[in-house]
């Protein structure tokens, strides 16, 4: 039998990491990260379990690639959702796509999120890699979309603002509801409400938080913004 080809083995180690990626956010996600070994992941994943270790230096890095991997791919969802945005108004309905899509993370995935906020808050830190390179590539994009006239610049602060959203819809204690945070976002970048969808809009009762709050949601998620203020719209794009 002739051996397999280079572009062959290649494709078979993308499909093991994966594999192992999607294990990770499936098992963190139902069991939390202390609670999930690698040996764990790699039997969700039906891969041999040194392959973990071969991929990933340790569990902290493998859940971050995997968290990323997981936003890159509902970002690029969420902009790629038909119809895409014309027109004059393109550019803010773009944006508005990307922060519904951070934020129903949030709220459709509470234990995974605050898991790897936290990772991102230990010693080690924030952990590059392909998966959130590509994720910056799609924020940094988006800003361009909006009309940013510094996208580097802007979508650093995009990516921050984001972050600081996520943390706060999950503050245990003193959870932010994720209404009042859309809102201030979509003001910050005079966004009119109806843009984009509203965490939580089409994920039914598979919405609610499994972070030991009750059953209750997160958040919760209407038509309008709090009080029933809709956010200004603006004729330019900033």
């Amino acid at each position: 039998m002739s051996p397999r080809s280079a572009s062959v083995n290649e494709e078979l180690r993308r499909r093991s990491q994966e594999r192992l990626l999607q294990a990770t956010v499936e098992l963190v996600g139902e069991r939390g990260y202390e609670a999930t070994t690698l040996a764990d992941i790699a039997d969700r994943a039906g891969a041999a379990r040194g392959l973990v270790s071969y991929y990933f230096p340790g569990k902290r890095q493998l859940l971050q690639t995997a968290v990323h991997r997981l936003m890159h791919l509902e970002l690029a969802k969420g902009l790629e959702r038909e119809p895409l945005p014309e027109g004059e108004d393109a550019g803010r309905e773009w944006l508005a796509r990307a922060i519904d899509a951070i934020l129903g993370l949030a709220v459709e995935r509470p234990r995974l999120m605050r898991t790897h906020m936290a990772g991102i808050l230990t010693a080690e830190g924030f952990i590059k890699c392909a998966e959130q390179q590509r994720l910056a590539a799609l924020l940094r994009e988006t800003m361009v979309r909006y009309g940013s006239s510094e996208p580097d610049a802007d979508y650093v602060l995009l990516r921050a603002q984001l972050m600081g959203a996520v943390v706060a819809v999950l503050l245990p204690g003193a959870p932010v509801p994720v209404e009042r945070l859309r809102a201030e976002l979509f003001n910050r970048y005079k966004l009119d409400w109806e843009l984009g969808v509203p965490p939580g809009a089409q994920a039914g009762d598979d919405a609610e938080a499994d972070s030991g709050t009750g059953g209750e949601t997160v958040g919760d998620t209407g038509g309008d913004a709090p009080d029933g203020r809709k956010p200004s719209g603006a004729d330019g794009q900033r």
